[in-house]
């Protein structure tokens, strides 16, 4: 596997999370924007990356992992995710916390230390947001899924993730007693929340909040 820099894991996770549940590949427009870098800094990365094999990208278009880009993505997201477990379970953080922590530590442990920290919680295969955590061959156990604010009326479905992309969000979907593993049931949906019923109550869920929240299909 071709050598990376901790800068070049986070533009190889950051392509590869774009594409983790939904089709279209990512721009170097979007990349920037992610990451918070400069247009021009996201040319000189990329084109390092295809130099060194691990993407594929013409001038203007899209960016795409080779194998060996997709295989060393999800060697920094097993990383990333078994940390953000590891910090919830053993060490009390809030789900809400994990994401900064790991971005840091995910870089920095070693393979030991992640094989220990695997072995300790049991080999979990999501971590705490509902994320599947890829095994250490890179295999990842997936399902069907919707986005909650896709979903039609009356559909009903168990929580497979919530993005942890916004902090705030997910301490909101913890007040209103939704997480992995929660029963929906979309009850009524509008331009500004959808409704829907969760152990034994009604909560409606801004749209933007839905937006974070993906649905067994």
């Amino acid at each position: 596997m071709p050598a990376t820099s901790p800068a070049i894991e986070d533009y190889l996770k950051t392509v590869y999370a774009h594409t983790e549940w939904q089709p279209d590949p990512i721009t170097p427009k979007v990349l920037a924007d992610r990451l918070g870098v400069a247009p021009s800094s996201v040319t000189e990365m990329v084109k390092k990356m295809a130099a060194a094999g691990l993407v594929s990208h013409v001038p203007y278009g899209a960016v795409r992992l080779t194998d060996a880009g997709l295989a060393r993505a999800l060697a920094v997201v097993r990383r990333h995710r078994l940390i953000e477990t590891w910090l919830v379970q053993e060490m009390g953080y809030g789900w809400d916390e994990v994401h900064d922590e790991a971005e840091v530590l995910e870089h920095a442990i070693s393979d030991r230390l992640l094989e220990a920290i695997d072995a300790r919680l049991g080999r979990p295969v999501r971590d705490p947001h509902g994320d599947a955590i890829p095994g250490a061959d890179g295999t990842l156990v997936t399902e069907p899924a919707v986005r909650l604010d896709e979903a039609p009326v009356g559909h009903t479905g168990r929580v497979i993730r919530i993005s942890d992309r916004d902090p705030a969000v997910l301490r909101e979907l913890e007040e209103a007693g939704v997480g992995p593993g929660s029963e929906l049931a979309v009850d009524a949906a509008d331009a500004a929340s959808v409704a829907v019923a969760v152990a034994g109550s009604t909560r409606a869920i801004a749209r933007d909040a839905a937006a974070a929240i993906w649905v067994t299909a």
